[in-house]
């Protein structure tokens, strides 16, 4: 298969000083889940010297298939005391204290490192147990770019393309009700960890109304000719207005359940949903055997959400073949009126992918061939990426079973983000209201997947560009079913009442955030009780009521 890669925004420019230091330099291709800490590590140098050479700055966000310029042995060493080969010889560090809210992952993204890296460079036994004030050992961000010296030479070398210019800070931004500050960042196309660092702010996740953000704008313009000065104004200070968020792929905020059948479309109606999910399983047959639900579908007023999986042991036999095969009937599926095509599901664990083969990567290969089969067959069909599964249970990634952080990290960097329109994504272990972000009553509950808006930031910070789509979104209750099987009793304590009114605030958080195009309820109508207890999730309850149905209503506006 074709692999797409996602290349440079700006291009790196060699600038040539002199012949000698032109011939020490050198260009690397970033390899797909390479940092640029890794690099600096197995080329000798420090990340310091590194980022330099190619004008970045912390965060150091790279991407497979960007040129980075390896700099000659003349690039200063932060230590060179240190015996050669080790890490102390190659990059320098410094040091990070843990502030509430923060995971390993967001720490590890901030400087440019991935989550194992740092835990391996601390000693860490358990990556997700941090504690407040806790201090940890991180790369150095490199030093400001020295001020250009003149070079002399009898002429200019000519370069193919301009130097890149650095981020000017020349607005502000004053944080409005239901802003976050990946939405926020997303709107002047910058990562939200930058823009944290450009506002000092320790953690991401707490914002006030009223707050005062320094955020990137167009350069000043030319200073105009000479006039008059003019009468000192005694107005309001002016701000620079951010740009207008994309809509494109997006088409506005909406509502749908995932159903087993097409039972209760009145209490779905009634809920103002628009979209049904229906989950398939392909194995080999043609794309004409799944009409009927897409037809039953729209018959019942619903636009259509096709969650499409398919046989992991066919992928285990022929990955490449498997991957066009599944494509081609995805297309099919396009070409018969599907809305909505999610690639695959939890692909991250070895119940939905071969064990060996799992990567954030081999999984974008078959992302990619699902795209360009999809919108050849019906360009109008929504394309969403697979959810992974939220998870620590792994503590990183390897290709027996990765958590969804560090999965989502290795999509990115394949390219991702060029063949879907809409980032899958699940939440289904909440226990506190969608607004919260710490205090989970759990023993785990530093880590992100119990909390609601820490789950859309860390999403949206590896897709900036892209919307989210919320395919699976639901609270737990057993409360009039039965006691809660082992594996989910961290959900004892919800009520029918917190179900309600949680899924209802989830959708004044989804669609105040202006980055979340669908949203999915988990579930509408299972009645399957054991030891995954889907009823308990369901909105209509064994007595046929569906209290969540009024309060869905009301938020979405009556």
């Amino acid at each position: 298969m074709r692999r797409l890669i996602l290349l440079l925004g700006t291009m790196i420019v060699l600038t040539t000083v002199g012949t000698s230091a032109v011939l020490a330099q050198r260009v690397h291709i970033v390899q797909v889940g390479e940092t640029l800490f890794r690099i600096a590590l197995n080329n000798g140098i420090s990340l310091a010297a590194l980022a330099d050479a190619n004008g970045l700055s912390a965060p150091y966000l790279i991407h497979a298939g960007n040129q980075i310029v390896i700099p000659g042995p003349n690039a200063p060493a932060s230590n060179p005391a240190a015996p050669a080969g080790s890490p102390q010889a190659t990059t320098s560090y410094t040091t990070h204290t843990v502030q509430p809210g923060e995971s390993l992952a967001s720490i590890a993204a901030r400087y440019g490192v991935t989550y194992l890296e740092l835990a391996s460079l601390n000693s860490l036994a358990n990556p997700d147990v941090l504690f407040v004030g806790q201090v940890l050992r991180v790369p150095a961000p490199a030093p400001p770019p020295a001020s250009p010296q003149p070079v002399s030479q009898p002429e200019p070398q000519p370069v193919s393309q301009p130097q890149p210019q650095p981020v000017q800070t020349t607005g502000t931004y004053t944080v409005r009700g239901g802003d976050s500050l990946a939405k926020i960042a997303a709107q002047f196309n910058i990562n939200y960890f930058e823009l944290a660092r450009m506002n000092g702010i320790v953690n991401p996740d707490i914002l006030s109304v009223g707050m005062v953000l320094k955020v990137p704008g167009a350069p000043p313009p030319p200073p105009a000719p000479a006039a008059p000065a003019p009468q000192e104004s005694t107005g309001p200070p002016v701000t620079v207005a951010p740009p207008p968020v994309s809509t494109a792929n997006t088409g506005g905020f909406e509502l749908g359940g995932q159903a087993l059948s097409f039972a209760h479309p009145g209490h779905m109606h009634n809920a103002r949903m628009t979209w049904v999910k229906r989950q398939i399983k392909w194995h080999g047959e043609p794309a004409g055997n799944f009409q009927h639900v897409i037809d039953s579908a729209h018959a019942n007023g619903f636009k259509v959400l096709l969650s499409v999986i398919g046989e992991p042991g066919g992928i285990a036999a022929n990955p490449g073949g498997y991957y066009q095969s599944f494509a081609n009937f995805l297309g099919g599926l396009a070409r018969g009126g599907a809305d909505a095509i999610e690639v695959w599901n939890e692909m991250n664990i070895d119940r939905e992918w071969p064990s060996g083969l799992i990567s954030g990567a081999n999984y974008t290969q078959m992302l990619s061939a699902a795209y360009h089969a999809i919108k050849s067959a019906n360009p109008g069909t929504l394309v969403i990426s697979g959810a992974p599964a939220p998870t620590g249970f792994f503590q990183g990634c390897s290709t027996n079973g990765g958590d969804d952080d560090c999965y989502m990290r290795q999509m990115a960097a394949a390219g991702a983000a060029n063949v879907m329109d809409c980032v899958g994504i699940h939440y289904n272990a909440g226990i506190v209201p969608p607004d919260a972000s710490s205090g989970a009553p759990v023993g785990s509950s530093g880590h992100y997947s119990w909390y609601l808006p820490r789950m859309m930031n860390l999403y949206r910070s590896f897709f900036p560009t892209k919307p989210l789509c919320f395919t699976e979104l639901g609270y737990l209750t057993g409360e009039g079913i039965g006691a809660l099987p082992s594996g989910f009793a961290w959900a004892s304590g919800n009520t029918l009442g917190e179900q309600a009114s949680w899924l209802a605030g989830a959708v004044h958080r989804l669609r105040g955030s202006g980055y979340v195009r669908l949203y999915i309820v988990w579930n509408v109508d299972s009645t399957h009780w054991s030891s995954d207890p889907q009823s308990g999730y369901a909105i209509v309850r064994p007595d046929g009521r569906c209290p969540a149905c009024d309060s869905l209503r009301a938020a979405m506006g009556g």
